[in-house]
């Protein structure tokens, strides 16, 4: 199975191929490839509506034969979008004549996407990672084409912002790309349509073609989770005073407590992790897989957490808690993250 960028690649060679696998929860990803697909089927769009045939989940095998077997009335070819259909998987039946009736359907719909008509494609979309062993994978591997379209972290992010940069015809200047990574990492959940539309947005700035900081600050300094990495920065670096100004200041500008408690909570965790995986032998940028973090600033918080004795961590986790809960039940506020701070920035350094 090829990832995005790969499969695109293969998409645009001659002869193309009658079946196509679009797996995984990145969106982004597949119906994007969806489209590269239909593109090349229905140049401009044309022939499409009368072209395109639709089945979902609940579709037989029978169905999908039937289909793929029927020469086109109204366009030169029959192509098929099966959406999560459920024969998929390869699931089992329980009793041994449902069974041998699943097995039949599937290995006539196998030997019949291993060698399709010429008028049909078929194009199988799901969320749900496939089997790779299993015959309906290895099938279309080796008769199509198939994306594996798994979600995007923080770590990996890469890939595609160089695909996208490439595409607008613009680079990041150092300073710019340390500022993304470092936005990207505080992100909870990475929406690759949200940041390509923001990139978009930053063609406006400038026909220049490198991206500057100031002009990434402008699009993305809006976002909570954004707008509070120059906080956490500063509790990485242990400068009490420029933190808790940060953190009054994030407050005053109406971000939610439970916003700013959930970051810290999970920077401090970071840092925990960092210190035990250091403990291990995990340095550097090897800390990026564990700690689900781009390279470069997994790289940096390792070296920030070194600065941390491991209790301070300990006990800043706890105060954290006790904030979460406390602020639940309406007995405490603003003052608990100030106490979470100063327990961090002033713990005595962590010796070799």
């Amino acid at each position: 199975m090829m990832e995005y960028q790969a499969f695109l690649s293969a998409l645009k060679r001659d002869p193309l191929p009658h079946v196509f696998l679009l797996a995984g929860a990145e969106r982004y990803f597949v119906d994007r490839a969806r489209t590269a697909i239909f593109a090349r089927l229905f140049p401009g769009g044309i022939g499409l509506q009368d072209g395109l045939q639709r089945l979902t989940g609940t579709a037989d095998i029978e169905a999908l034969l039937g289909y793929i077997e029927t020469a086109p009335f109204f366009a030169d070819k029959n192509v098929v979008l099966v959406t999560d259909a459920a024969f998929a998987s390869e699931k089992k039946e329980s009793d041994g004549a449902g069974k041998a009736r699943a097995n039949q359907k599937m290995d006539r719909l196998l030997a019949l996407l291993a060698d399709m008509p010429a008028y049909s494609y078929v194009v199988f979309q799901t969320e749900t990672k496939p089997d790779k062993r299993k015959k309906f994978c290895k099938t279309i591997e080796k008769a199509g084409l198939a994306l594996d379209a798994d979600p995007v972290r923080a770590w990996n992010i890469g890939g595609w912002l160089t695909a996208k940069l490439q595409a607008m015809g613009k680079e990041l200047d150092r300073d710019a790309y340390d500022y993304f990574t470092g936005a990207v990492s505080m992100m909870r959940e990475i929406s690759l349509e949200y940041l390509d539309s923001e990139f978009d947005k930053l063609t406006l700035f400038s026909n220049a073609p490198r991206i500057t900081k100031r002009e990434m600050m402008t699009v993305f300094a809006g976002i909570p989770e954004v707008s509070s990495f120059a906080l956490l920065d500063a509790i990485s670096e242990r400068k009490v005073e420029k933190a808790l100004m940060l953190l009054r200041r994030q407050l005053a500008d109406g971000t939610y407590f439970t916003i700013l408690l959930a970051l810290m909570t999970r920077h401090v965790r970071q840092l925990w992790q960092a210190v035990l995986l250091q403990k291990k032998g995990v340095r550097g940028r090897a800390l990026a897989k564990p700690l689900e973090l781009n390279p470069f600033i997994a790289e940096k918080l390792g070296r920030a957490a070194m600065q941390f004795p491991e209790y301070a961590l300990k006990d800043a986790m706890l105060a954290l808690i006790d904030a979460d809960y406390l602020l639940k039940t309406g007995q405490a506020g603003d003052e608990l993250l100030e106490h979470a701070v100063i327990t961090l920035c002033t713990a005595p350094r962590e010796t070799a």
